[in-house]
């Protein structure tokens, strides 16, 4: 657990961290960012006074309604909630933070699932009031869960509110333990506990006198040291293709290159590639970026590529080693997070967009359903999902995807569905199983699909 967090995660890492903010409504989450913000000099005079200014700044111990920094909407501030998630940048001399504020009310937890979709770590909130017999809300397993499904590396449960129970030792330690067991049944590999005050900035930025028994490192410091690495580089060459390039198309020997961003591994010059889901070899002729050709490319960057070969490729299509196999079907098994107030109907079909291509898909059944107030897996009943429902599903497409299982790479792990009639996001699915796999081709043979 904290081992006085992991010394401290051993060394700084200056990349960019990206963490959110989760838990139940009204837990402090946006006070919290607040906090970090102001504490870290990370607000400037005007908004200060901005927030002074406000008809909702209602603090009277003279200090400014923190909360108000992320909480934008006129919603949210008229009844002091969170509903859409907010983005904030700051920046300390070790590192450069990204933080997304996420709702806590339950009808918002699609919300939630897209500030977590990319974050490094999560921070949930642990409201020390109103917390029964040990017993943590149901939100804060909600949002765990969520952050487990996704991959998220690092969970902090900051254990918020304690200063208006005495700062109760006997209580952070039961609760600590609360959170531990949460962390076992989810199977989530490093998690830490911190007792804080968002409100005062107790355990925040520095260490509180008011915790002489907490021995381990504040929130600030600990965000510090977390790694950001995902290695990317290092993993399977993923390439999706999202716009080709025409340049003097009317000429015979006009340029044809195909621009996108390179979601993982690395691509050189002579490389040999396979074009999915057609499975056509080719070879790279050049690289190109903003700066004009490149020997190499590697992860996150956007470059565009040319083949020797005139060989078919388009929007949608993925480039990849022959080495490096994705699974190639139309069949996949997905945990799906349902999002729409309108239930899953198996009858219906939906649009999947995975990477950069769109086609139709339809549900052809729901296996399980979670139950966030046990922590369990049940067979699906009435098959179908209701919003902010976590099922099992097998779905078939339309087109042959490239995928790879989600906690293998997230670029060829993640979709989402899209209801055909109002264009609205109706669910976000993670990729556990696919249809069938691609061999590695051989050296010199053509393989068409």
């Amino acid at each position: 657990m904290n081992a006085i967090n992991e010394q401290f995660i051993q060394n700084h890492d200056r990349s960019v961290l990206r963490f959110i903010t989760a838990g139940s409504v009204d837990d402090g989450k946006s006070t919290l960012i607040g906090r970090l913000l102001y504490d870290s000099k990370g607000v400037f005079a005007d908004q200060l006074q901005a927030i002074q200014n406000s008809r909702y700044y209602r603090n009277e111990d003279g200090m400014p309604n923190l909360a108000m920094l992320t909480d934008g909407l006129e919603a949210e501030r008229e009844q002091g909630i969170t509903i859409d998630v907010a983005y904030r940048y700051f920046a300390t001399p070790q590192r450069k933070f990204i933080v997304a504020d996420a709702p806590g009310h339950e009808q918002y937890t699609r919300n939630m699932v897209t500030g977590a979709s990319t974050a490094h770590a999560a921070i949930i909130l642990v409201d020390a009031t109103k917390v029964k017999d040990g017993q943590l809300l149901i939100q804060t397993w909600r949002h765990s869960t969520i952050s487990c499904l996704l991959g998220i590396r690092h969970i902090i449960f900051a254990v918020n509110k304690l200063d208006l129970l005495g700062w109760d030792e006997t209580l952070f330690q039961e609760l600590a333990q609360a959170c531990g067991a949460l962390s076992r049944q989810l199977g989530i590999a490093q998690h830490h506990v911190i007792p804080v005050s968002a409100l005062h900035g107790d355990n925040v930025v520095n260490a509180s006198p008011n915790t002489p028994w907490y021995q381990g490192v504040s929130l600030l410091p600990l965000l510090e040291g977390l790694s950001a690495d995902d290695n990317l580089s290092y993993k399977p060459l993923r390439f999706a293709v999202q716009w080709v390039a025409r340049h003097h198309g009317q000429y015979a020997h006009g340029f044809r290159g195909y621009a996108g961003q390179l979601a993982s591994g690395t691509m050189r010059v002579g490389d040999r590639l396979v074009v999915r889901p057609s499975g056509v070899v080719a070879t790279i002729k050049s690289l190109r970026n903003f700066q004009g050709l490149v020997d190499e490319a590697h992860a996150g960057a956007p470059v565009t590529v040319e083949l020797n070969e005139d060989v078919d490729v388009s929007r949608g299509d993925w480039l990849t080693h022959e080495h490096d196999a994705p699974t190639v079907g139309k069949q996949i098994e997905a945990e799906l997070c349902w999002l729409d107030a309108e239930p899953l109907n198996l009858a219906r079909r939906y649009l999947i967009r995975h990477g950069t291509r769109t086609c139709t898909a339809k549900i052809s059944q729901v296996h399980t359903v979670r139950d966030l107030q046990q922590l369990a897996v049940h067979a699906a009943n009435n098959l179908t999902l209701g919003m902010n429902d976590i099922g099992r599903v097998t779905l078939r497409s339309s087109d042959a995807l490239v995928t790879d299982p989600y906690e293998v790479l997230a670029a060829t792990g993640a979709f989402i569905l899209i209801d055909e009639t109002s264009h609205q996001t109706v669910a976000a699915g993670l990729i556990r199983k696919a249809g069938w796999h691609f061999p590695a081709i051989p050296d010199g043979i053509l393989h068409i699909v």
